[in-house]
């Protein structure tokens, strides 16, 4: 057989009312599926887990409420089989408030250049915690096929305008933006060596890191702030297990039966962390190391990369039994 005698599929568009006649009834059950909330996740580049649907806000309802497993922080999916319409974008921006969702996704089948824009605007001048993106969706086959969905991503955060809109507004700085140079070292750091899944890279002393569930995630820390001595008298880096959901603390104290167990597969001290005062609670593991230094982040960057790797295994499959 030639090249020239090599018969390939044609791809054919499918549409979306024949799959899904019902927005409410059909596409948002199915998007709210975990293995096709996977496919969006992978377009996002974001580990979204399902919590719930139509989610009350007032007289109004949410779509598909989730949450991101970097942070443990909400997600509101607003979701049309049409173009998109100044009824949904009121929608989704009322849902974020409602719900203190820091991430928002427009799912539609067609959005207008006005919508685009909006969306490009909001990313542009909101707070930088708070991102948007808009997709489209599309359904095709080949040939008697079964229809497979593709999103296409037609807003998203800048995240390079933002800092550099920062660097304008706050030159004096600096802390912060050492942090921001730290945690995208750090990010480039771990491409290539491992699967674990980070937040992007902020003004903050911390990196959360997916740990594969709701209401639970992993911490990288570079604090100036010393655990041990209790003090500002010397740097140092933290990897840390932190709960975060209303039920963190019944969590926390069913780890706490596990201690002795977890602890003889770790080779540093696990330290327990369990304010009376904070929803949240905490494990980790720590050490003295002056991250202010550059020349020392390659080694800096090996230890958190490391024990990030060592906390994914010794508890991820702890707390997704819990």
């Amino acid at each position: 057989m030639t090249k020239n005698d090599l018969r390939l599929g044609e791809l054919q568009r499918v549409p979306l009312e024949s799959i899904w006649p019902d927005e409410a009834q059909d596409f948002t059950p199915w998007l709210a599926h975990p293995q096709n909330l996977r496919i969006l996740s992978d377009t996002l580049g974001l580990e979204l887990e399902p919590e719930d649907e139509e989610v009350p806000v007032g007289p109004f309802s949410a779509d598909i409420l989730c949450r991101n497993s970097a942070d443990g922080s909400w997600v509101v999916i607003e979701n049309q089989i049409k173009k998109t319409d100044h009824t949904h974008l009121g929608q989704i921006l009322t849902y974020a408030a409602g719900l203190e969702a820091r991430t928002l996704v427009w799912v539609a089948a067609k959005f207008t250049e006005e919508h685009r824009a909006a969306l490009d605007w909001l990313n542009e001048n909101t707070r930088d915690e708070l991102s948007l993106f808009g997709l489209e969706i599309e359904l095709w086959r080949i040939g008697d096929s079964p229809p497979a969905p593709k999103f296409n991503v037609v807003s998203k955060p800048n995240d390079w305008s933002k800092a550099k809109r920062r660097e304008v507004e706050h030159p004096g700085s600096s802390h912060g933006q050492f942090q921001l140079e730290f945690w995208t070292a750090f990010k480039s750091h771990l491409e290539g060596r491992t699967s674990l899944r980070t937040q992007k890279p902020a003004h903050q002393n911390w990196l959360n890191v997916s740990i594969g569930r709701a209401g639970f995630h992993l911490a990288a820390v570079a604090s100036t702030w010393n655990t041990v001595t209790e003090s500002y008298s010397s740097p140092e880096l933290r990897v840390e297990l932190v709960l975060t959901s209303s039920r963190a603390k019944q969590r926390f104290a069913k780890l706490e039966e596990m201690k002795n167990e977890l602890q003889s597969k770790i080779d540093l001290p696990l330290n327990w962390y369990n304010p009376e005062a904070s929803k949240s609670a905490k494990v980790f593991v720590r050490q003295d190391s002056d991250f202010m230094d550059r020349s020392r982040w390659p080694d800096q960057f090996e230890w958190l990369a490391t024990h990030l790797e060592k906390f994914t295994a010794l508890f991820r499959p702890v707390v997704t039994q819990l």
